[in-house]
């Protein structure tokens, strides 16, 4: 059986989980009185970090699941994801509205990317 990697791993999650060369992370929003395009930038980077300290790195997304406060705001958020995402890279993707675990949190992202 492969090994499980849990990276940061609390009573209720894990901030990396790595199982057969596949990467799986989530991450929300830190500040949170920000807009939606701060909030995305800001999740964007700390998922760029996560990815690259773990041996992988955004050219490697294979999935990427959005969650949007309100999916109003996807134009929003597109034109701040398509200025982080490598031309050429683009992983299967969904965007969704989805009720927020935090009433400020505007976007939560969730990805799973080869390692």
């Amino acid at each position: 059986m492969s090994q499980i990697t849990r990276i940061g791993t609390t009573a209720r999650w894990s901030d990396v989980v790595i199982h057969n060369g596949t990467l799986y992370v989530v991450e929300v929003p830190a500040t949170l009185e920000a807009d939606l395009q701060t909030q995305s930038r800001e999740v964007l980077a700390s998922l760029t970090r996560l990815l690259e300290e773990n041996g992988s790195g955004v050219d490697k997304i294979l999935m990427a699941t959005i969650y949007l406060k309100d999916v109003g705001d996807i134009a929003a958020f597109n034109a701040v994801w398509d200025a982080w995402l490598p031309v050429g890279t683009a992983p299967v993707r969904c965007c969704v509205q989805a009720r927020m675990a935090h009433d400020d949190y505007k976007v939560e992202i969730q990805l799973i990317a080869a390692v």
